[in-house]
């Protein structure tokens, strides 16, 4: 099955899972002197291929932070990185839930429960 609406909720589903493993590093690494953030964007990207109808080509994209240093070097900043994994996670389980909807249609249709 490979219709826009799978292939969208699918990219969208490893991009924020991309940025979970991105957010857990960063935490895990807090304290390490010189370590830089890892932020992930696929969003934008996204959208335009959903535009084009190809979202299946979308390939998340992790960055290092430039936001300003402490003193040892590091720009980790726990309670940002906390936020966005609360707000990754709700939105990966809208997607798994959009996925589940859309599966449960299918079923609907093809006479299962």
């Amino acid at each position: 099955m490979n219709d826009l609406t799978t292939a969208t909720l699918h990219a969208a589903m490893r991009g924020l899972a991309q940025r979970q493993r991105v957010i857990a590093d960063n935490i895990a690494n807090v304290d390490t002197p010189g370590f830089l953030a890892g932020k992930v964007e696929f969003e934008s990207s996204l959208r335009d291929a959903v535009r084009t109808g190809d979202p299946a080509g979308v390939r998340p994209v992790t960055e290092r932070s430039l936001a300003p240093t402490g003193p040892n070097g590091n720009n980790v900043q726990l309670d940002e990185e906390t936020l966005s994994n609360i707000q990754t996670g709700l939105r990966y389980q809208v997607a798994v839930e959009a996925m589940n909807a859309k599966f449960a249609l299918l079923r609907t249709a093809i006479g299962g429960r």
